[in-house]
């Protein structure tokens, strides 16, 4: 929004309303507000929510409460076409930040990976996980309880993350293309993997980007954004029509277990992407291992080829790197919204970290430490 060469002061809420203007920024600060609402009336608080237990929710929505949740349920569809109108405005009518977006710097031909309903619409909790191939063409379709015949994970000394990768392709390293069994997630990736969106107004936005990008699939790891954008407009509709169901309101909001599950796997589909779970229990229900696939651990490899890609696209012999240049570098991999807390493999609580620099002839030059 205030373009990659904004000085570091500008690059935050601040500087975006110093660029749109004090109204836009009011209507988004208000929306995250009444959001906010609506998870504190769902989950007992907004901030952590507590009301999730074993077997459902311990509260359901009253009657007042649903109503309330269809009135910023309403204005929340209104959000989510005024922020693509904004986008549209200020993004999509530069040149140069298209010229951005489409450049080869942000461009990563791989597999995608997301939830699809049984129409192949994008589903955020329910149905299966879709993968399609750097064309496009499904690749395969599977129940998240047979994950491990799919992905399986590449594991490398220098970092805490694994590397997800397509079992069927198999791991060529750091690398894209059809060969390749890397694969992304999240926003622009769940659009990939489907052929549409289950509600009017975000298929409409849906067909307007590919048309605008130029077709099925979109390779542009900065069309994320765009992406975004239209799922938080889906996610608007599909919160409005929860709000009408009559179901909403049943006081029946959990079902108490009366069997000891020795293992259990689920999936939803996070703001940043495919989400695994799979937990195996003793015979007190006492967990005993566990495997988590977070959205970032999913992007890990295309996290590393981004930043790869783009310091060596924008970092040229004999020239300054700028801030400038090192924020459009950082873009490259803030696109996939990254959360290497919930990524990492490490049980102590502790990041130990060692960084060796190397100069032009391969000669060790300085060794930087945290124990």
């Amino acid at each position: 929004m205030v373009g990659p060469d904004a000085p570091k002061a500008e690059r935050n809420i601040l500087g975006v309303i110093k660029k749109v203007g004090l109204e836009i920024g009011g209507k988004v600060i208000r929306q995250r507000a009444i959001c906010h609402e609506v998870v504190s009336m769902l989950g007992g608080k907004y901030v952590h929510p507590s009301a999730a237990t074993v077997g459902g929710m311990g509260k359901g929505l009253s009657e007042e409460e649903r109503k309330r949740c269809e009135e910023i349920a309403k204005e929340s569809v209104e959000f989510g076409k005024f922020s693509l109108k904004v986008f549209e405005d200020i993004v999509l009518s530069n040149k140069a930040y298209v010229d951005l977006i489409t450049s080869d710097t942000y461009t990563h031909k791989t597999y995608y990976m997301g939830l699809v309903d049984d129409k192949n619409k994008v589903n955020f909790y329910e149905g299966k996980i879709r993968v399609v191939d750097p064309d496009g063409k499904e690749f395969t379709k599977f129940d998240v309880s047979d994950y491990l015949n799919h992905i399986l994970e590449w594991v490398e000394p220098w970092t805490y993350l694994k590397f997800p990768y397509l079992k069927n392709v198999g791991w060529k390293g750091l690398v894209d293309g059809k060969d390749s069994g890397v694969y992304r997630v999240a926003p622009l990736a769940r659009l990939n993997a489907s052929d549409g969106m289950a509600t009017p107004l975000a298929q409409e936005e849906y067909e307007r980007m590919y048309k605008t990008l130029g077709g099925k699939p979109v390779h542009f790891t900065l069309a994320t954004h765009w992406a975004r954008l239209v799922e938080l407009l889906y996610a608007a509709e599909r919160f409005l029509e929860l709000t009408k169901d009559p179901e909403i309101t049943d006081p029946n909001t959990r079902v108490i277990p009366t069997a000891k599950p020795d293992e259990g796997i689920g999936v939803v589909e996070a703001p940043r992407g495919t989400l695994i779970h799979h937990y195996q229990t003793d015979e007190r229900g006492v967990t005993k291992k566990v495997n988590l696939i977070v959205g970032t651990v999913n992007n890990h490899a295309a996290i590393s080829m981004s930043i790869k890609k783009a310091a060596f696209g924008l970092i040229k012999a004999g020239q300054e790197v700028s801030d400038g240049i090192l924020n459009m570098i950082e873009m490259a991999f803030r696109a996939y919204d990254p959360c290497l807390g919930c990524a990492t493999h490490s049980l102590p609580g502790e990041m130990p970290m060692e960084i060796k620099i190397y100069d032009h002839n391969k000669k060790l030059v300085n060794i930087i430490r945290r124990d």
